[in-house]
């Protein structure tokens, strides 16, 4: 039996976005720890569902929930906030209008005023969720004390846009995707997206060291990419909702919020403070990125480097090596 606190709906009513109107829109999320406490708010990433926010939350994890009231936030488009896959007509599947990132915290501010937050101690987040933590600052800079953007970035690279046209491809082309129209599950197309997206998740080493076995969970790489990466993906995900949630994380731009593109003066300004942590092995948000972000904001935050050979994955609760680091740094920023 779960020990998880329920999934709760915040109603927005009619909700503007950036690609137009969801008419009742729904932001998912759960809360732990005494509304008392100092909050701190953790959004999901690609791929992510509020259940798999769990790894940093707990009596006995960084987020302690003895100590501190933590938010967990769906993006919309996961399929439990408002998502092509359960909007109804005539928004539902390929006419769901885009998201922005921008959207998704505006949303989550108003979860927390209803809430009574009145002010945030910290927002943590790893991929989608480190771009949603450098959102905060910059949307409410006079709301969010300190922020951690665990393998994320302020704006999304076009080496990166470039990277997420691969499976976004796979998966658009395919032959039963049938322009989002599909009736059932586009098994094709979803397979051909994992499998395209799966080689970028890790650091080439990690490949080398033949990690993707698992310590025996798989016999080999063919049953690493069928049960890991396709099935990851068929299990829990609408294919609408995929590339819904991938046009956000493509368009991720803080400076777009203010400051008309200008990224370093828009870092500039953030007056929260901020722990930038890349994984040395990101294939897609490259510590050389945070290197440049983290140039602007000298006097606000500090890049922590995560010295790991899990890629990408490294920041979202994949090895306990790399958690224990971690959340070490996240504790020792919450400490200062």
């Amino acid at each position: 039996m779960s020990t998880e606190p329920p999934k709760r709906y915040h109603h927005h009513g009619r909700l503007r976005v950036a690609g137009g109107v969801i008419p009742e829109a729904i932001t998912a999320y759960r809360t732990y720890g005494n509304p008392a406490h100092p909050c701190i708010v953790f959004p999901t990433c690609y791929g992510g569902k509020l259940d798999s926010q769990t790894y940093m939350v707990g009596n006995d994890k960084v987020l302690n929930t003895q100590r501190y009231f933590v938010v967990t936030f769906a993006l919309f488009s996961n399929g439990e906030s408002s998502s092509p896959s359960n909007t109804p007509s005539p928004w539902n599947g390929p006419y769901f209008p885009a998201v922005s990132y921008e959207d998704n915290i505006r949303a989550q501010y108003a979860v927390l005023q209803y809430l009574g937050v009145q002010k945030v101690h910290m927002v943590v987040g790893f991929s989608m969720g480190g771009q949603q933590a450098y959102y905060w600052p910059v949307v409410y800079p006079d709301y969010v004390e300190r922020y951690v953007a665990i393998c994320g970035s302020a704006r999304t690279s076009p080496h990166n846009q470039c990277f997420l046209e691969g499976p976004k491809a796979a998966l658009a082309a395919s032959k039963d995707f049938d322009n989002g129209h599909y009736k059932s599950q586009p098994q094709h197309g979803i397979r051909a997206f994992g499998r395209v997206y799966s080689a970028w998740a890790y650091g080439q080493t990690w490949f080398r060291e033949h990690q993707y076995l698992q310590n025996g969970r798989f016999t080999d790489l063919a049953g690493f990419l069928r049960e890991d990466w396709e099935q990851g993906f068929l299990g829990e995900w609408d294919a609408n909702d995929m590339l819904s949630l991938l046009h956000t994380w493509q368009s991720g731009d803080v400076s777009q919020v203010r400051d008309k593109g200008d990224l370093g003066k828009c870092l500039s300004e953030i007056k929260a403070k901020g722990l930038i942590m890349p994984s040395k092995t990101d294939l897609y948000f490259p510590p050389e990125d945070s290197e440049d972000e983290v140039a602007y904001m000298k006097n606000t935050a500090r890049l922590v480097v995560i010295d790991t050979i899990w890629g990408h994955m490294a920041g979202g609760g994949s090895n306990k090596r790399d958690d224990d680091f971690i959340e070490a740094e996240i504790q020792k920023f919450l400490d200062e």
